[in-house]
């Protein structure tokens, strides 16, 4: 069985046991439950609000991280305007530890 969750403006196939990385959602060890956009057990697929009512997708924050520095920089030209910028986004490591079907 896996499920299809949100979070972060991204869309994660995720199963039980399965670790993956996201944008950082709250405290280390906090347990988290997600409301799935589709599920797959075997043959049946539910992807429709009546169908995935009372399902549920269970996570654990396991560890924190920063993703890769990106720089930016922009100028104008002939006018001495230079702007230098930078960005690393911070991100959860979480562990789905339970996919309930509604």
């Amino acid at each position: 069985m896996y499920a299809v969750i949100a979070t972060g403006g991204k869309q994660y196939r995720v199963e039980e046991g399965q670790r993956v990385v996201v944008e950082r959602l709250g405290e280390l060890g906090t347990d988290i439950e997600f409301e799935p956009i589709m599920l797959v057990d075997g043959d049946d697929v539910l992807a429709t609000p009546e169908a995935l009512a009372g399902s549920a997708v269970t996570v654990r924050i396991v560890a924190d991280a920063r993703g890769p520095k990106i720089n930016a920089f922009t100028y104008k030209n002939k006018s001495n305007q230079r702007r230098r910028w930078g960005h690393r986004q911070h991100l959860a490591e979480i562990e789905i530890t339970g996919i309930k079907r509604g």
